[in-house]
């Protein structure tokens, strides 16, 4: 079990990472919180890691916090939320948040994240208030918000076509990706992490 990595930061593509340790680079996808809290490539980082094993391949997830990781622990333990989804939660809103959100039983929020149908919702504010009331995450938590992507299809160019590909990663259409990010940089000026931060705040509202 890999639960923790320290090395250079070699390739930084939301929500993939590569990082060199000792000239092995381990791929490992995390939440956009955690790739907003890195520096530039060729920096040294340490994050916290979950490795998963499935028949077709091992596959490692990076936080930036315990926080981040202990929920990402807790969501996959729920049925019918793989890693990929959890993922997506936490990208999409902070540990923080999701832990009121659950407090608050407010399953449209929820629902506003991609992947997350009403009975998914349903089944995440019974099974994770029970979690939650259980650990030492609900108590504390404080967290960063969102996450994005790679291997998505053609869209704007710039800035808004990083953001872009980050949401389409993330499970956003690409319809609804253009939707959260329309009229958001209408100078050009803001970075792609800033676009993606409002591009998810506008998701859960």
């Amino acid at each position: 079990m890999i639960g923790r990595l320290s090395g250079k930061l070699v390739e930084k593509q939301p929500p993939r990472l590569v990082i060199d340790v000792g000239g092995v680079g381990y791929e490992v996808e995390a939440p956009m919180s955690t790739c907003f809290a890195l520096a530039a490539n060729g920096s040294v980082v340490t994050l916290l890691t979950q490795m998963i094993v499935r028949e077709d391949a091992i596959l490692l997830y990076g936080f930036a916090t315990e926080n981040e990781r202990a929920l990402f622990r807790e969501l996959i333990k729920v049925s019918g939320i793989g890693a990929k989804l959890a993922l997506t939660i936490l990208s999409g809103m902070s540990v923080a948040d999701f832990v009121a959100t659950i407090e608050a039983d407010d399953a449209a929020r929820l629902t506003g994240l991609p992947g997350v149908g009403k009975k998914t919702a349903a089944r995440l504010l019974v099974e994770m208030r029970d979690k939650l009331s259980g650990t030492a995450i609900a108590p504390s938590l404080q967290g960063g918000a969102t996450s994005a992507a790679a291997d998505a299809p053609a869209g704007p160019v710039g800035a808004t076509g990083e953001a872009h590909q980050a949401l389409v990663a993330l499970g956003y259409k690409a319809a609804e990706a253009d939707r959260l990010l329309r009229g958001l940089d209408p100078d050009g000026e803001r970075d792609s992490e800033a676009l993606i931060r409002e591009a998810l705040r506008r998701a859960v509202r």
